[in-house]
């Protein structure tokens, strides 16, 4: 019987080679560093606890606002901002207002939306005078899109604030002057990205020290408190705390929270649909109390027959409980910080922030090692530099050629707050301009492609060159995420650990290192995902990252340090596919460069054409 062969196993590359430049045991020993951060972060994990509950039970009338809900939605079913709908509206809330006494202000300007462009907003609050003049606001949005009555959003959040104004009517002997002012703030464009609380935190005439917004609560979800600022800011867990404490004690239910993972991404991409987000973001303690989730529900089914009674009474009497808590205690609940919520536990946002810079150190060591070795090999760097310039100046021509239709109109428009997920702007792909900057983006190509494909064979050195390039600019971009928000390296962190292992699989099989690139875009995708399975956005969610950046929403900084980094995966992905080439050098170079390459070869074309059709008619007699 014939002897089988064992298969022939391949010689494993001797460390520090070109084949295996990675120190895995110098990155293995940086983890060290992790130690400590982990330890802090445990102590650091605190139970906040609850004020206390007013000493007088809540008196909230749920029938007579449900009916009062019912009675707003349908005499006004489109009150969308600058129709004569919502013009009645505002009108509507004044006349519930004056039988209790309170002054009533307003406030009226104009703002853009990518929706319906200009319109006129307007503002209204009435104000129960207390001993302090630190205003406690109760809030919701009066308006709605027009697609439907919009009973539970918001004229649940509506009715409700009017309920909630009769407990400090003046006209009643029986009121006792609270410790803090109380506003009731009614505000417009709530459902086009909360442009009213944006405008009423921008410009509040008094010195608001908390904010409740109160928004689709008579729906049959699980109420929920949200908490999440547009910038990565979180209220005081004190007043987090003191609002959950008080929707179970009225509701029977615990209020839900985004889980961690949501959390986190929260933290590193701040954005909300709710009207507490510009509050957070000034540094005023504010939450949403809401049964729907972190998208409002469907505005065609929104009509007063699915308003519940037993919800809207529940959160209604929270709502007023809070407020009673936030008058006799205020002091303790004052300012935001940041923090994830686990349970009933908080873990501090420093803590976090310390332990996802401890998880940058291991990478940055590697990196610095992969430099020193190319340094002692004595391989040259410089062409393998100016080839990611050119790949970053392609990427920044792309965002600028993206900024460029924007002055044309080519891309919604508005005063930086996110579009309604469920309006045709956010859905409604400019399918003709997308291809015209493709176009665009193209010829940018064209123009950088012959300093970027491989015209002779590309050493393992020179390979080696640009991958540590790639890694020393991605190193940077880091540093520049750390600067502008440390919480946002969530993102960063799976690509920077995956690819620093691709000098190790150079020599592997492709669909290794294809698995490799894909592990490092787990960090994007976390939070495309998160757009379109949260939010509702499904396969929208790539085109309204655009738009956020059309309108204003995510500013040019972030904009700068994503394309940088795009560039850096650029030539990895290029290094990885085998089309990577080092800048060429002088000699290498052909006689005119790539921008007057192309218009000669356009050029040359359009002759040859012209030659080719006068031949053709001199042909045929013509």
């Amino acid at each position: 019987m014939a002897a089988t062969r064992d298969p022939v196993r391949r010689r494993r590359a001797r460390r520090g080679s070109l084949e295996r430049p990675v120190n895995a045991r110098l990155y293995r020993s940086s983890f060290l560093f992790l130690s400590l951060p982990l330890l802090i972060l445990a102590f650091s994990i605190v139970r906040p606890g609850a004020l206390p509950a007013p000493l007088l039970p809540p008196n909230f009338d749920g029938q007579a606002t449900r009916q009062l809900a019912a009675d707003f939605a349908g005499s006004y079913p489109d009150r969308s901002p600058d129709g004569t709908g919502s013009l009645r509206a505002a009108q509507w809330f004044r006349d519930q207002m004056a039988p209790y006494g309170l002054p009533i202000a307003s406030d009226t300007w104009e703002a853009k939306t990518p929706e319906l462009g200009t319109v006129r907003l307007r503002n209204l609050w009435a104000v129960a005078a207390g001993q302090s003049p630190d205003a406690i606001v109760v809030m919701a949005h009066r308006d709605d899109t027009g697609a439907g009555p919009g009973a539970d959003d918001n004229a649940s959040g509506t009715a409700a604030l009017v309920e909630l104004a009769r407990n400090y009517a003046q006209s009643s002997g029986l009121r006792v002057r609270s410790a803090h002012t109380i506003v009731f703030l009614s505000t417009d464009g709530g459902a086009f990205g909360a442009l009213g609380a944006v405008r009423f935190a921008q410009r509040a005439p008094f010195r608001v020290v908390a904010t409740i917004n109160l928004d689709v609560i008579a729906g049959k979800g699980v109420p929920r408190v949200v908490i999440t600022g547009d910038r990565p800011r979180s209220p005081a867990a004190t007043f987090v705390q003191t609002a959950a404490r008080r929707v179970l004690e009225q509701t029977g239910t615990r209020p839900r929270r985004a889980g961690l993972i949501d959390q986190l991404v929260d933290l590193g991409f701040p954005f909300t649909l709710y009207e507490q987000g510009p509050f957070v973001a000034r540094g005023i303690p504010a939450v949403t109390i809401t049964t729907a989730g972190e998208r409002p529900p469907d505005a065609f089914g929104d009509r007063a027959s699915q308003l519940g009674t037993a919800r809207l009474t529940g959160i209604g009497r929270a709502a007023q409980q809070i407020v009673g808590s936030l008058d006799q205690g205020l002091e303790l609940v004052q300012g935001t910080t940041s923090f994830v919520w686990a349970g009933d536990r908080i873990v501090r946002g420093w803590a976090i922030e310390l332990v996802l810079v401890s998880l940058l150190v291991p990478f940055l060591v590697g990196v610095v090692d992969l430099f020193a070795h190319c340094r002692r090999r004595r391989i040259p760097l410089l062409p393998a530099v100016r080839s990611l310039r050119t790949r970053l100046a392609f990427w920044l021509f792309a965002g600028l050629a993206f900024f460029a239709f924007e002055l044309f109109g080519a891309w919604p428009s508005g005063d930086g707050r996110p579009p309604n997920p469920a309006s045709p702007a956010a859905g409604d792909w400019p399918v003709l301009a997308l291809l015209g900057l493709g176009a665009v983006i193209l010829v940018g190509w064209l123009v950088t492609r012959p300093r970027l494909v491989p015209h002779r064979v590309v050493g393992s050195d020179e390979r080696l060159a640009g991958e540590t390039a790639a890694l020393l600019a991605l190193a940077i971009v880091a540093l520049l995420i750390l600067a502008t928000n440390p919480f946002a390296l969530v993102f960063v962190l799976p690509a920077l650990h995956a690819w620093l292992w691709l000098p190790h699989l150079r020599s592997g099989r492709p669909p290794a290192r294809g698995l490799v690139l894909l592990l490092g875009l787990t960090g994007p995708l976390l939070l495309l995902l998160s757009l379109g399975v949260r939010y509702g956005l499904g396969f929208d969610a790539p085109w309204y990252l655009l738009e956020l950046v059309a309108v204003g929403y995510i500013k040019l900084p972030p904009v700068a340090i994503v394309l940088a980094g795009a560039a850096c995966a650029a030539q990895l992905t290029a290094i990885a596919a085998g089309r990577y080439t080092p800048y060429p050098e002088r000699g290498e170079r052909p006689a005119r460069g790539p921008l007057r390459e192309l218009v000669r070869t356009v050029a040359l074309g359009v002759r040859a054409r012209r030659r080719v059709t006068a031949e053709r008619r001199r042909a045929f007699g013509g």
